[in-house]
């Protein structure tokens, strides 16, 4: 695990954007496609901003999610709702999306299904990752319903998660499939994060998900 300390969030957006472009660029040129797969939540969003506007060949590159909640996509609590007003737009626009939430379906239904849709996509060329107070990352959370079988070694790469306390399920990528990345990104802010991730590296996975998926990962933090 690397970690980078940045002067402050609005920098750290700016970097991290910046080094996304250089290594989809890099994957670009040795391969016909690439894929990225990107967390919800208010911390990528600037990242987003500044990423969208690379000069890539998107038409080759393929986002997904690493994780989302099973609600329509035009929901206020959709990850895919975020993409697509924060990173799909621009020169962005041009990348193909597999959105992980089908209609009429429930998360653990629908997941065998897109487990095989982005199979052509795996191993991801390019991850990023945000994480919990509580060290889960994507929706692997500590205790919750599915998370063993999403840490498995055989999971599938799409697996269902439901999470005490919270009526909505979700889906996520499985252990398996977010630490084959061949490049990995973890962005938190804060102090308490910050402390978290370090805490995590001391704790069996089932407590900490996210210290399963650090080896050879690049931490980027701002207070």
């Amino acid at each position: 695990m690397k970690f980078i300390e940045y002067a402050d969030r609005n920098v750290l957006a700016r970097d991290v954007a910046n080094i996304l472009a250089v290594e989809l660029e890099n994957a670009l040129q040795r391969n016909d496609s690439v894929s990225l797969a990107v967390p919800g939540g208010t911390t990528p969003g600037p990242i987003f901003d500044s990423l969208n506007g690379a000069q890539l060949d998107w038409s080759r590159v393929h986002v997904m999610l690493t994780d989302e909640r099973w609600v329509a996509p035009d929901h206020d609590m959709s990850n895919a709702r975020l993409l697509r007003q924060r990173l799909l737009v621009g020169p962005a626009a041009a990348a193909a999306f597999t959105p992980f939430f089908v209609d009429g379906l429930t998360a653990a239904e629908a997941s065998e299904d897109l487990s095989a849709a982005i199979a052509p996509h795996l191993p991801l060329s390019v991850l990023v990752l945000g994480m919990g107070a509580d060290m889960h990352t994507a929706s692997l959370f500590p205790g919750s319903q599915g998370l063993e079988a999403a840490m498995a070694d055989n999971a599938p790469a799409i697996c269902p998660i439901n999470v005490e306390g919270q009526d909505i399920g979700r889906i996520t990528l499985s252990r398996a499939a977010l630490d084959a990345a061949q490049s990995k990104h973890l962005v938190i802010f804060g102090q308490e994060k910050r402390a978290a991730v370090e805490r995590a590296m001391t704790l069996p996975d089932h407590e900490a998900p996210i210290g399963a998926v650090l080896k050879e990962a690049v931490v980027h933090w701002a207070a």
